[in-house]
């Protein structure tokens, strides 16, 4: 049991089966329109998907690192701008988050680590309930992103 519920998390951060994606989410975006953000709405799809990227990374981070520092929220969590920095940014971005996914996927499939045992930098936070947080937080963040594109009139069908 214990090895079809590790596979189960680790298929759950890269769920597509009660919704979209990471990837087809993303798939096809203009680049134009990467750093709008459409009237009524506040973040621009560069600002979910970097937002996404950081989150991940350190939670991935608290879970690994046992001297783990605190990030601020929500300065170190947010791009600054809507637009990408610089031409390679949401490449790299879609680069690290896919990455750290991986290491996440591989964490969770880890015969060697006890998904309830507490993350040695928490306060009393399991691995479990960090794979899972970072799934759930994944998952409304990209439901996020389909209304963003939606409103930009560039999700198919929209």
């Amino acid at each position: 049991m214990a090895d079809s519920v590790r596979a189960a998390v680790a298929h759950l951060l890269d769920w597509e089966d009660a919704h979209a994606g990471f990837d087809k989410v993303l798939h096809g975006l203009p680049r134009k329109l990467r750093g709008q953000v459409p009237p009524g709405l506040p973040y621009s799809p560069w600002q979910l998907l970097e937002h996404l990227r950081l989150t991940q990374q350190d939670i991935l981070d608290f879970c690994v690192n046992p001297a783990y520092l605190e990030r601020k929220w929500p300065d170190d969590y947010w791009p600054k701008t809507p637009s990408p920095p610089t031409p390679t940014a949401w490449d790299e971005s879609v680069a690290g988050f896919r990455k750290d996914r991986e290491t996440l996927q591989r964490l969770a499939l880890d015969p060697n680590l006890d998904l309830m045992a507490k993350v040695p930098a928490g306060e009393g936070q399991t691995y479990l309930r960090e794979l899972l947080l970072v799934a759930d937080h994944t998952a409304y963040h990209l439901g996020e992103l389909v209304v963003v594109r939606r409103a930009l009139g560039a999700w198919p069908g929209a």
